[in-house]
């Protein structure tokens, strides 16, 4: 009995201690909830929703006007039978992967040296400036570049050179994933170097006291410790391109008219299937399904991403 009564009196005042908690713990979530709340609210109106939205109505054919009208699952199976939509979609992975290689390995490029260099601000600067100028303005500007009388072939015209077409459409696709990544360079290249000069500079001092080249240098010192920052970029990267939509259609298209099919990806490929072109096609339930197929493809490559890219955290 006297055991029990110490062990009883001993447990009073942490009783006591979780009876004051509770009530800060109450506030601490009602003051949660109210918080978070209205971006709950919000992100459930602006993609949730329209996701739902957008399943439900790819099972449908349906040109926003008239009463829907039930296809199951016949949307999707016209979807890999045509090639205009199968263009899109190796377009899209070309993009991202071939754009992003080219990206990030420009970026690492760019930051090994202009990390010690002077004036790397102003350097960062100037390469940031593509991606916060206007996407069509530069379109335009990437246009009258590589125009067969533009800046470009005048410059080849000069060194014995003879032009090329380079709008044709053996060569138009091409040129857009150029453009496509000198818009988008310099966002990945400030957010390398954002990680990288978060390392300390001894690192590199022992680095070169121990005779490591420049490569080695970035091998074993600045890719290893800015790995965390280059994944989180290539995340960025893959959900860019899905989107990409402005640069292409102005850099393209005109006024009225659609790009032609051979830079279309899946963004233009939902456009031209529903507002887009003189005669728009108002297929929504199949514009939708496409819309579905890409949103499952790129959640299934960043899921994959994250775990290629995932590395034990290293402590700086």
């Amino acid at each position: 009995m006297e055991s029990e009564r110490v062990e009883s009196d001993a447990e009073a005042p942490r009783r006591a201690a979780r009876t004051e908690v509770k009530p800060r713990q109450r506030s601490q979530r009602n003051w949660f909830v109210l918080f978070v709340l209205p971006a709950v609210v919000l992100y459930a109106l602006v993609l949730i929703g329209p996701t739902v939205f957008s399943i439900g109505v790819s099972l449908f054919q349906w040109n926003g006007l008239t009463p829907p009208e039930w296809r199951g699952l016949r949307n999707y199976e016209i979807l890999f039978r045509d090639p205009v939509f199968l263009r899109s979609l190796v377009n899209t992975l070309v993009i991202l992967f071939v754009g992003g290689a080219v990206i990030f390995v420009v970026g690492f490029f760019f930051a090994a040296f202009i990390r010690t260099m002077r004036g790397r601000n102003f350097i960062r600067a100037v390469l940031f400036f593509p991606f916060i100028a206007s996407p069509i303005a530069l379109s335009i500007v990437w246009g009258v570049l590589f125009q067969y009388r533009g800046i470009v072939n005048t410059l080849l015209g000069n060194v014995g050179i003879d032009p090329v077409e380079w709008l044709s459409s053996e060569h138009i696709f091409k040129m857009a994933v150029a453009g496509t990544i000198w818009v988008s360079a310099g966002l990945y290249l400030t957010i390398l170097l954002a990680g990288i000069d978060q390392i300390p500079p001894m690192y590199y001092e022992v680095a070169e006291l121990e005779g490591a080249s420049a490569f080695q240098r970035f091998r074993y010192v600045t890719l290893p410790l800015s790995w965390d920052v280059a994944s989180v970029a290539a995340i960025l990267w893959t959900i860019e391109a899905l989107k990409l939509f402005d640069f292409l259609f102005a850099f393209g298209g005109a006024t009225t008219t659609m790009p032609p099919v051979e830079i279309w990806n899946s963004s233009l490929f939902v456009y031209g299937q529903t507002f887009g072109d003189q005669v728009p096609a108002y297929r929504f339930g199949y514009a939708s399904a496409s819309a579905v197929l890409m949103l499952l493809l790129f959640g299934v490559i960043v899921v994959l991403l994250r775990r290629i890219l995932r590395r034990e955290p290293i402590e700086l």
